[in-house]
C-alpha cells in the first residue's frame, strides 16, 4: 500500500502551456514582437525544467494575435534547450492538419529530444475557427474530420506501415512513415471542452484525456471522467492507459490579495483583444472575477495554498494525474510568469503530491 501511495505520489505531474498571444500591455500599451515572445516562450520552458515542472507545451492558433503557429518548430528549439521536461501539442487541432505530415513532425521532435515529444490533439475551440478557413476546410465537417484523422494518427502510431482510405485526404497503400519515435510510439491525448462524445470517443481509443478547464465549476468535469473511463474500460484498457490531465488558466502571487490585484488587468485584456469580447455587457465586473477564481471555480488565481487547495478538490472529483497551467495570457510580462512557474513548482507541487501520497 505504502508503494502505491508513493507512485501515485510521484506520478502526478505539473506543467505550464503556452499559445504566445501577442497582446499589448494594458499598463503601457507597448506592443510584443513575435520575435521576443519566442524567447520568452523557450526561456520558460527552460526555467520550468530547471524548476523541476515534468511538462511543457505549446499550442497553436493561425491569426497575427498569436506567435505561435508552428508547435513542432517551437518545442524542436526547446529541446535543444532542455534535457527532461515532456514536450506537448497543447492543442494541436488535428481537423486541419494532414496526420501523416504531423506524426513525422512529432517523432523528429521525439528523436531530436531524446524520446520526450507528447501529442494532445484536439477539433479546436469554437472562437478560433477560422483555422478552417485558412486551411480549406468546412465547419460542416467539424467532427467528421476529426474522426477521419485520429482514426489515420493512431493508426500511423501503432503500425510502420499503413493502409488507409477516408474523405479528406489521398488513399495510402502500404506507406511507410518515417522517422519513428524512440519509445516505437508517441503517447496521444485527445483534448476535449465539454461533449461527452469527445471523452467517450477517447476512452474507445485509449488515448489520454486532457480537459481544457477555463471556467466554470469543475465539477461538471465528473460525468465526462466517469464517460472516458466506462469507455475506455469496454473497450479493454486498463485504468493505467487512461490518464487525465487538466489544464487551464491562471496566476500565482504569493498572497491572495496579490494575485488578484496583478492578473485582473491581464485577464481582462485577453478577453477583450484576444477573444473579441470588447461590449462591456461580456466583460467580468471585479466582484464577478473573484468569484470565478474561487475554490470551486476553474480560473486558478490565487496565492500557492490556494492552489492547492482547487488541485486536491479537482483531483477529489475526477482523478486527474496531470495539471497544467497556461500563465501568460493577456500581456502577463515574463518575469511575473517566472515567478508563477517558481512558486508552481517549490510551493504547490510538493505539496499536493504530498498529501496525495497521505490518501
Amino acid at each position: 500500500m505504502a508503494a502505491d501511495k508513493e507512485e501515485q505520489r510521484l506520478s502526478f505531474e505539473f506543467g505550464v502551456y503556452t499559445f504566445g498571444d501577442l497582446t499589448r500591455d494594458p499598463h503601457s500599451g507597448r506592443p510584443i514582437s513575435a520575435k521576443q515572445r519566442l524567447e520568452e516562450i523557450i526561456a520558460a520552458a527552460r526555467l520550468a525544467e530547471e524548476a523541476g515542472l515534468d511538462v511543457f507545451g505549446v499550442g497553436e492558433h493561425h491569426t497575427p494575435n498569436f506567435a505561435v503557429t508552428a508547435p513542432p518548430v517551437v518545442l524542436a528549439a526547446i529541446a535543444r534547450h532542455t534535457k527532461r521536461i515532456k514536450l506537448t501539442s497543447a492543442t494541436t487541432v488535428l481537423s486541419t492538419v494532414d496526420p501523416v505530415r504531423l506524426y513525422e513532425d512529432f517523432a523528429t521532435l521525439d528523436l531530436l529530444s531524446d524520446g520526450r515529444a507528447e501529442i494532445i490533439a484536439g477539433r479546436g475551440a469554437m472562437a478560433f475557427l477560422d483555422t478552417y478557413r485558412l486551411f480549406g476546410y468546412e465547419l460542416d465537417d467539424y467532427d467528421e474530420l476529426f474522426q477521419e484523422r485520429i482514426d489515420l494518427l493512431l493508426q500511423i502510431n501503432n503500425k510502420e506501415s499503413v493502409s488507409w482510405k477516408g474523405r479528406f485526404r489521398p488513399e495510402l497503400i502500404e506507406a511507410g512513415v518515417a522517422p519513428r519515435p524512440l519509445g516505437g510510439k508517441l503517447p496521444l491525448w485527445i483534448g476535449v471542452g465539454r461533449t461527452p462524445e469527445s471523452a467517450e470517443r477517447a476512452g474507445r481509443l485509449g488515448t489520454g484525456l486532457t480537459f481544457a478547464q477555463l471556467s466554470g465549476d469543475p465539477s461538471r468535469l465528473k460525468p465526462l471522467a466517469d464517460a472516458y473511463r466506462a469507455a475506455g474500460k469496454s473497450a479493454g484498457y486498463t485504468p493505467e492507459q487512461l490518464p487525465i490531465a487538466v489544464c487551464g488558466h491562471g496566476y500565482i502571487a504569493p498572497t491572495p490579495r496579490e494575485a488578484l490585484d496583478e492578473y485582473l488587468p491581464y485577464h481582462a485584456n485577453y478577453f477583450e483583444h484576444i477573444m473579441q469580447k470588447r461590449n462591456p455587457a461580456d466583460r467580468l465586473s471585479r466582484e464577478e472575477f473573484e468569484q470565478s477564481t474561487g475554490p470551486n471555480y476553474a480560473l486558478a488565481v490565487g496565492s500557492p495554498e490556494q492552489i492547492v487547495e482547487k488541485i486536491l478538490y479537482q483531483h477529489e472529483l475526477i482523478g486527474h494525474s496531470r495539471y497544467i497551467l497556461q500563465l501568460d495570457i493577456g500581456g502577463v510580462p515574463y518575469a511575473k510568469v517566472a515567478r508563477s512557474i517558481e512558486l508552481l513548482a517549490a510551493e504547490v507541487m510538493p505539496v499536493v503530491r504530498r498529501e496525495l501520497s497521505r490518501q
